[in-house]
């Protein structure tokens, strides 16, 4: 029997199938692989029985795409929810969900919430001014109001669409808009912090009709590019890849466009909007960091499965591993002789 993973919960797994919904549990050698199991992989059960909702999660099946964080897999494209304001846009905290999108080729959409606020013309054509020339599809939604709701909906037919953002700028509201039944939980902007605080503690997908489902997510800000090296952080800006398409490459193949000499896109730095330049030498920095951790510390991990016959099978580390009856009568046997 083949489903859905929709929720993942204190070690219980809960799957959507053809026949319903399963409480599921993961057999002991899915536990050993170093692959983790998230929200929206497509598995295969082992039923307890024929009368129970309660099951085994066998095996996983392969992935079309998958986002470490939010942990989620199989999805086809990405809202990226900010507040215009309460809180404050933190232009940087988008641009690491942009080029997140643009590094696993998924394609993102910005919706900035909370339309509702008066005097905020000026902040909204600052958005259109930087995001619109880079063809990225912008909505402005109040969930309170209900202005923008329908062509939220609209984006969301026929997909599975991940919901992110930080926390207080407004996923669970949106939500509760378009589905009211849900009654999912929220909560305002904290007076002292002026922050978020967290409402969602899981990755859960949220079926909208029979063939439109969202996946809700916690709100975070913790992601950081320490995980590829400097040179390509610019292949996740749209706007230096279309200077470079457009006046022609730097001089230097491995230019970072800070203060080299020949740089294309510092000769047309007036096409970059500011706040994407800082942000995109803050991504840099931590790859750079990165790149000094690899270059310095050799770290090597060792695969935990491995390909006999045509079949992956999970290894035994050398400690845990039994030995086998035979192999001990082989031993005996030995020492009787010697």
């Amino acid at each position: 029997m083949k489903g859905q993973i929709f929720k993942i919960h204190s070690d219980f797994y809960y799957v959507h199938t053809q026949n319903g919904e399963y409480e599921c549990k993961i057999r002991d050698v899915l536990k050993k692989r170093k692959d983790s199991i998230v929200t929206g992989d497509f598995v295969e059960l082992e039923q307890i029985n024929e009368n129970s909702k309660q099951a085994f999660v066998a095996k996983v099946l392969p992935r079309e795409n998958y986002i470490p964080r939010p942990k989620v897999a199989n999805i086809n494209q990405v809202i990226i929810v900010c507040a215009i304001k309460e809180p404050d846009i933190d232009f940087e905290q988008l641009n690491r969900y942009l080029c997140f999108c643009e590094y696993y080729k998924l394609n993102p959409i910005l919706c900035f919430n909370k339309n509702d606020l008066e005097g905020e013309e000026e902040i909204i054509e600052k958005i259109k001014n930087i995001y619109t020339p880079l063809n990225y599809t912008l909505l402005f939604t109040s969930a309170i109001d209900g202005n923008g709701i329908d062509e939220f909906r609209e984006h969301l037919k026929n997909k599975i669409t991940v919901l992110c953002g930080s926390s207080g700028v407004g996923k669970s509201s949106l939500i509760n808009a378009i589905c009211p039944g849900l009654n999912l939980k929220t909560k305002q902007v904290s007076q002292k912090s002026e922050r978020g605080t967290h409402t969602t503690r899981h990755c859960e997908i949220i079926p909208i009709d029979k063939k439109s489902k969202i996946v809700d997510t916690p709100g975070f800000s913790q992601l950081k590019f320490d995980f590829l090296m400097p040179a390509d952080v610019g292949l996740l800006f749209r706007e230096i890849m279309q200077i470079q398409k457009d006046y022609g490459a730097c001089k230097f193949s491995d230019c970072l466009h800070e203060t080299e000499t020949g740089c294309s896109i510092l000769e047309h730095k007036n096409l970059v909007d500011n706040t994407r330049y800082q942000s995109y030498l803050q991504f840099v920095k931590e790859a750079k960091e990165y790149k000094k951790q690899v270059t310095y510390s050799g770290k090597k991990t060792e695969t935990r499965s491995k390909i006999v016959h045509n079949k992956e099978i999970t290894k035994i580390s050398s400690k845990k591993r039994q030995l086998s009856r035979r192999k001990t009568t082989q031993d005996i046997d030995k020492e009787i002789h010697e």
